[in-house]
């Protein structure tokens, strides 16, 4: 008889790759999750991966059967969700976040979580949004977190929150106790996000809208390095205003006034349109509670979510 198990085992060693990283990720032996493949095999009297080859590779039944897993385990987990208690919902839910939310309030989410759900395990991905977006879109997670500059129509998005921007350097990089015109900067040295990142994909639209070509740029795929580059003198980043309020008081970033200002960048919570998720709906909500960009690795916010998570919903 086929088993729930037997098919979670197929679907994540085509999933991950192998079966040592389907074990991985079902927190069982290699051994385990290649007897459940043979029981599996057995029970149909067919082969599901050609054994001629180094890697998994699917015969073109296993193919078939990988189809068939991936539809039964996503209608359990739906049945699930939508009949469970939320105290007995063990299920696994992949949740990709960009290096900022990891760095101001992910860890409130996961907590929020934990508390509504104590048998959910959440795998957070930490990632450019823009690969946050292409791994939602291969199934590889379940939501995403990122800037609603990769909204699209066919995925579903509920804002959660925003944040502001300004230009910021080393004190004494550039005149103090001035404004500055966007175009004046933009003949200074820049450090700019590139392509993949949210920040960096609506930033440079917004210069290119306005006719501003800076001519001086280093591009800077995270924040950390960027806060590095710009409190190192090298030259001048746009940043989180709120959660960098602290290095501004203590002297080691400098805010530049400019006009026009930085827009504002708006989250979204992500995922596709075919999940019917009751546990996805919660988690988004969670989101929109739990959203705080404005403190940077503050150990005291779980307690400060406790409200929040304390619930189900």
């Amino acid at each position: 008889m086929m088993t729930f198990k037997q098919l979670e085992a197929l679907y994540w060693v085509v999933q991950s790759g192998g079966f040592s990283q389907a074990a991985h990720k079902l927190h069982t032996s290699t051994s385990a999750v290649s007897k459940r493949v043979h029981e599996l095999e057995a029970g149909f009297d067919l082969e599901l991966f050609d054994r001629t080859q180094r890697t998994a590779r699917l015969t073109e039944k296993g193919e078939q059967m990988f189809v068939l897993a991936k539809k039964l385990l996503e209608h359990r987990d739906a049945a699930i969700d939508q009949i469970g208690r939320p105290e007995v919902i063990e299920r696994r839910v992949r949740i990709g976040v960009t290096e900022f939310t990891a760095m101001t309030w992910l860890h409130r989410l996961v907590d929020a979580i934990q508390r509504c759900y104590p048998k959910v395990i959440i795998e957070p991905d930490v990632d450019a949004s823009g690969n946050l977006k292409d791994k939602l879109l291969a199934d590889e997670l379940d939501l995403v977190l990122v800037p609603d500059v990769y909204a699209e129509a066919h995925l579903r998005s509920h804002a959660v929150g925003a944040f502001s921007s300004v230009w910021m350097c080393k004190p004494g990089f550039v005149e103090a106790d001035r404004s500055f015109r966007l175009h004046e900067l933009a003949s200074r040295r820049l450090l700019l996000q590139g392509s993949r990142s949210g920040a960096g994909t609506a930033h440079n639209s917004w210069m290119k809208s306005l006719g501003v070509q800076p001519t001086d740029v280093i591009i800077v795929n995270n924040l950390v390095a960027m806060m590095g580059l710009t409190m190192s003198g090298l030259g001048i980043g746009c940043m989180p205003e709120e959660c960098l309020a602290p290095m501004v008081a203590n002297g080691s970033l400098m805010v530049i006034p400019c006009t026009p200002a930085p827009p504002k960048m708006t989250y979204i919570a992500m995922y596709k349109g075919d999940q019917r998720s009751t546990l996805i709906s919660s988690i988004v909500m969670l989101s929109q509670e739990c959203c705080d960009f404005s403190r940077m690795f503050d150990i005291s916010a779980p307690a400060a979510a406790e409200g929040a998570g304390s619930s189900p919903r």
